[in-house]
C-alpha cells in the first residue's frame, strides 16, 4: 500500500490532508511535535478510513529533524509516495520587535528543512511510477506583506522552490503542487501572536480546514504546479498582479496592521 508522509500533521490543515489521503486510500505517516495531538489524530483518521496510521513526534524545526525523520521512514521500510510539508508557522509585528531567534527558527522550519526533508526523501519518491509533492505556502507568498516581513517571505520561497522543482521533473513520474491557503481555521493565526480582536476579525473570512485539504489534494493528484484554495483569495492574489507594488504593500500592511493592533 502506498504511504502519504504529512508533517505538521496533528491538527489543521495538515490533519485535514491526512484525513483527505487516507479517504483516498492511503496509509498514513504523521509528523508533528505533540504526541497527545497525534494519538487524537490518528484516532480520528483510523475512524473516517481503514487505513495504517504510524506517526513520529518530534519538533521539526530543530536543524537536525529531517535527517530524524529520514531514519525513522527506514525503521518502518514503507514505501512513500505522497510527501506533504505542512509544518510551518508565523510571527507577526513589526520586524525589529521580534526576537531575532524566534525569526530563525521559523525560517529553520519554514524553508530549510523543507527543503532538506524533500531532498532526503526524493530517491524514495523516483522509485516509484507516480509520486507526488505537496507544499503549503501562503497567500502572503504573492506579495511582501509588512508586519508579516520575515513569514510572507519564507512563504514566497515556498512557491518559488515548489514552481522550479516542478519544472525539473516535469516528464517524469514526480509532481511538484504548492497550495496556498488564505486565512483558515487553525492554530497558525494563535502562533503568530494576533490579538483577540484580530481574531475575531479574521474569523469573518477564514476557511475550514477541509475545504483547503479537499482543494490542495485535487490539485496536487491532477499535478497542477499551484493552487490557492478559494474565490476570494484567489480573486486578491490575482489582484496583486494588477497593482503598483507599493500600493500592494501598503494594503497587505494596512491588513495585517489592523488584527495585530
Amino acid at each position: 500500500m502506498a504511504h502519504a508522509l504529512i508533517t505538521g500533521a496533528s491538527k489543521g490543515i495538515g490533519k485535514a490532508i491526512a484525513i483527505e489521503l487516507a479517504s483516498r486510500g492511503y496509509d498514513i505517516l504523521l509528523v508533528a511535535r505533540s504526541e497527545k495531538d497525534l494519538l487524537k489524530a490518528s484516532k480520528d483518521i483510523k475512524s473516517k478510513a481503514d487505513v495504517e496510521v504510524v506517526y513520529l513526534s518530534i519538533d521539526l524545526s530543530l536543524p537536525d529533524a529531517p535527517n530524524e525523520v529520514y531514519s525513522w521512514l527506514h525503521s518502518l521500510q514503507v514505501k512513500v509516495s505522497v510527501l506533504v510539508n505542512n509544518a510551518g508557522y508565523g510571527l507577526s509585528g513589526r520586524f525589529e520587535t521580534q526576537e531575532v531567534a524566534a525569526i530563525q527558527n521559523m525560517m529553520q522550519l519554514n524553508m530549510i528543512n523543507l527543503v532538506t526533508l524533500t531532498y532526503l526523501i526524493l530517491p524514495e519518491l523516483k522509485q516509484n511510477p507516480a509520486s507526488y509533492i505537496l507544499n503549503v505556502a501562503s497567500t502572503s507568498a504573492y506579495q511582501p506583506t509588512p508586519n508579516l516581513a520575515a513569514y510572507a517571505a519564507s512563504k514566497a520561497f515556498v512557491l518559488s522552490f515548489s514552481r522550479a522543482l516542478n519544472h525539473e521533473y516535469r516528464g517524469t513520474g514526480i509532481s511538484v503542487t504548492c497550495v496556498s491557503p488564505g486565512p483558515t481555521n487553525t492554530a497558525f493565526v494563535e502562533r503568530a501572536q494576533l490579538t483577540e480582536k484580530g481574531l475575531e476579525r479574521m474569523k469573518k473570512v477564514h476557511m475550514q480546514p477541509a475545504a483547503v485539504a479537499k482543494s490542495a489534494v485535487r490539485a496536487m493528484l491532477a499535478r497542477k504546479a499551484e493552487v490557492i484554495p478559494g474565490l476570494t483569495n484567489k480573486v486578491a492574489s490575482f489582484m496583486t498582479w494588477l497593482f503598483p507594488k507599493t500600493i500592494v504593500e501598503h494594503i497587505a500592511g494596512r491588513i495585517i496592521g489592523n488584527v495585530i493592533e
